[in-house]
């Protein structure tokens, strides 16, 4: 299936967090989503995978991709229809800009640990051990010049939460879509019309 938008062809300049910040989707250009800025970037995850070939997830999970990108913005993203519901299901967005190539070999890093590892994997990390059980490659919406999705089963006392994550890449510019459900362990969804709306704003 075709994307919902144009696909850019991406002119691979690497941006800066300024350019990266006017390309973010704003409330409004996505029709049922509100963006505001994250808070407290500063403070990324400090998660280590025990098995070499499963950092390229981990480094997802600490909010850090790698390669190190030249740039990062992050934004949050909710459902507006979902407004004062417990569960409601909160995407967070972050848009990172990488020197030529780099981009590229973060989406084949991501892809070649999602089929290592996936068989789960464990990381240490400041807060302690974590286990994660499972990973999986998903269907992923077509978008940009590259798109890719895939799901992380953690574990939170005892039970399974699906983590999922669908990057999009145009250019030289990587875009992370992440969401989880913490309350009811249900598999989230990274709305489609998300993915290509934003991508459709990638120079």
């Amino acid at each position: 299936m075709a994307a919902a938008s144009p696909t850019p062809t991406g002119d691979g300049r690497t941006l800066t967090e300024a350019e990266l910040t006017k390309v973010a989707l704003t409330t409004g250009e996505a029709p049922g989503y509100a963006l505001a800025p994250l808070e407290g970037t500063d403070e990324r995850g400090t998660e280590e995978s025990e098995d070499e070939a499963c950092r390229p997830i981990t480094a997802i999970i600490n909010g850090s991709p790698e390669p190190a990108p030249a740039a990062t913005v992050f934004r949050t993203v909710t459902d507006t229809r979902e407004q004062g519901e417990d569960d409601r299901t909160v995407v967070t967005e972050i848009l990172t800009s990488h020197p030529k190539g780099e981009a590229e070999e973060l989406l084949r890093s991501v892809r070649d640990a999602v089929r290592a590892c996936a068989d789960g994997f464990r990381t240490t990390s400041e807060d302690g051990p974590s286990t994660y059980t499972g990973v999986k490659a998903l269907p992923a919406a077509e978008a940009g010049q590259e798109s890719f999705a895939y799901q992380v089963t953690g574990s939170l006392e005892g039970a399974g939460v699906p983590l999922v994550f669908h990057l999009v890449r145009t250019g030289s510019t990587v875009v992370t879509f992440y969401a989880a459900d913490f309350l009811t362990s249900t598999t989230p969804e990274v709305p489609a019309a998300l993915v290509t709306a934003q991508a459709a704003k990638l120079p």
